[in-house]
């Protein structure tokens, strides 16, 4: 069996305490696939390839059913500010 979008959503709330999170499964409900938003203060001072380690380690019992995993954002509370303000103001601009 694979794994679900609401446990992939329960390791990383308790091993990274996000403020944001967006887990989408893209296998097509099998549970194979995943691709991961998440915002965590525990990303500051840490390179992205570092924040990734974390997530794919929070995710360590989960990753032994999934196959794919897409990390699409890794970001500080602030650099997500900065991200909100900047699409904000395109959006504005258009």
């Amino acid at each position: 069996m694979g794994v679900t979008k609401e446990q992939v959503e329960s390791s990383l709330r308790s091993k990274l305490s996000p403020s944001h999170l967006e887990v989408v499964d893209t296998s097509g409900g099998c549970g194979a696939s995943f691709a991961v938003e998440i915002v965590s203060d525990q990303f500051e001072g840490k390179r992205l390839l570092e924040r990734h380690r974390m997530v794919n380690a929070a995710l360590v019992e989960e990753m032994k059913d999934i196959h794919a995993l897409s990390i699409t954002k890794a970001l500080t509370p602030e650099q997500h500010l900065k991200k909100q303000q900047e699409s904000e103001k395109s959006q504005v601009a258009a």
